[in-house]
């Protein structure tokens, strides 16, 4: 898809996108649950459906209705001997846990930039729990065949907290007893909050979470529904933080604008979006129906550490692009093993637009102040650069042209919808192919 944008002014009231990391966990558990499920608020986005298409192969009926997303589980009983996790980095850290409690040989695969994406802790960790594993060179797609038996591990938690999240997981549903997941350099702890709360709200077994370091299951009875009697859970996706940090640059920058719907009480770790703006000194007010942006005249560079919200990266760098002076935003180590090299990535689309972006070591500085050039940029095949390029183009000398736009799919299908709702000039066609 080919996006154009053209420089646009913002005025009016939307409703966040529903948090794909609080509905792919929501779905996890109730999975895990042996009883009925209503999801309400439920997201859309390709991550979504690759974790409704899971769990539906892994034994639980979907419905939808007015009440929502109803899910029957009667626990983890595959229908089929592979599922396909699409691009969804959480979901192939999540579920392959989650599936090596199965007794039956299953196929994981993924598609895109999920198929290059590091897998090496599989293959470190699930043979110390019983589970055979192979492997494509630590790569997907991967065989693995349980039953998992849960006992004191240690994990390496400096490259993403996504597998932690299976775990703990895993080790509820296998009723763990007086075992400790033990957890070097955990980064994005938010998202564990996140994860021990959805656990909580499913009445599943929830560790006693010791400084982020260990994870203790004690020894005691199963909770009510992971035992013989049936459950019933209704659960709210919470607003996305992820998706809503865009809007909220977008308001920052081409103002002024509403958010609906994220909770400033929520433990998603994006909601840091709120300190950056503030230190970038925006204009931002909380109020009962929103939170309402709008620019300000006295924006500045500011200093931000993301080392614990690496996706805030791209929505950041839209940001400082429209502060005077030079922004530092530490944390570019965690940009490597996404949907594309975003350190990367945002140097060289938002060079094509004026801005300068350099990378030392682990901090990223932006060289913000200066008009932006309205040109042609690519997504690089990844939601956030595209939103990022989109933001940005706000606020462009002319127009812009994104290619490959449709990334957005990934994480916010109706993002460039919402930005018409609010009055931006946007226009988008699909790529005509000519063959001979």
């Amino acid at each position: 898809m080919i996006v154009k944008i053209k420089p646009s002014a913002l005025k009016g009231v939307i409703q966040a996108p529903a948090s794909k990391s609080s509905m792919q966990r929501a779905c996890a558990a109730a999975l895990l649950l042996n009883g009925k499920s209503v999801i309400q608020n439920p997201g859309h986005s390709n991550d979504d459906n690759a974790a409704i298409e899971i769990i539906k192969r892994l034994g639980a009926t979907i419905e939808i209705n007015k009440e929502g997303l109803l899910i029957n589980s009667n626990g983890l009983l595959p229908v089929a001997d592979e599922v396909n996790c699409g691009e969804s980095g959480l979901s192939i850290r999540m579920f392959t846990p989650i599936i090596a409690l199965c007794d039956k040989k299953m196929l994981i695969t993924g598609e895109g930039s999920l198929l290059a994406r590091p897998m090496e802790f599989f293959d470190d960790i699930l043979p110390q729990l019983g589970v055979r594993i192979e492997s494509n060179n630590g790569r997907l797609p991967i065989m693995i065949k349980g039953p998992m038996k849960p006992k004191n591990v240690e994990i390496d938690g400096s490259l993403s907290s996504q597998f932690l999240t299976g775990l703990l997981m895993a080790y509820s549903a296998a009723d763990a007893k007086d075992v400790t997941i033990n957890v070097k350099d955990l980064t994005s702890k938010p998202y564990i909050d996140l994860t021990l709360n959805v656990m909580k709200q499913f009445g599943l077994k929830v560790p006693e979470n010791k400084k982020y370091e260990e994870f203790f299951f004690k020894s005691e009875t199963r909770s009510r529904s992971l035992s013989g009697a049936k459950s019933e859970i209704i659960y709210a996706v919470e607003g996305d933080w992820s998706g809503g940090a865009f809007l909220l640059v977008a308001g920052a920058i081409a103002g002024p604008i509403t958010i609906r719907g994220l909770d400033m009480a929520s433990t998603q770790a994006d909601k840091a979006i709120m300190e950056a703006l503030s230190n970038a000194h925006a204009n931002i007010a909380v109020e009962a129906k929103g939170i309402k942006i709008l620019p300000s005249s006295s924006m500045k560079a500011f200093e931000f550490d993301a080392t614990d919200c690496p996706d805030l990266f791209p929505p950041l760098t839209a940001l400082a692009s429209c502060c005077d002076g030079q922004t530092k935003i530490k944390g570019v180590n965690r940009l490597t093993h996404k949907e594309s090299n975003r350190a990367i990535s945002l140097q060289e689309e938002f060079r094509k637009m004026g801005v300068t972006i350099q990378v030392n070591d682990d901090i990223m500085i932006i060289h913000g102040g200066k008009k932006i050039k309205g040109t042609k940029v690519h997504s690089h095949h990844d939601h956030r650069i595209a939103m990022a390029c989109a933001v940005a183009a706000l606020k462009g000398t002319n127009e812009t042209t994104i290619e490959e736009g449709d990334a957005v799919k990934k994480s916010y299908p109706d993002f460039y919808d919402d930005l018409i709702k609010l009055g931006a000039d946007v226009s988008l066609s699909s790529r005509i192919k000519f063959h001979e």
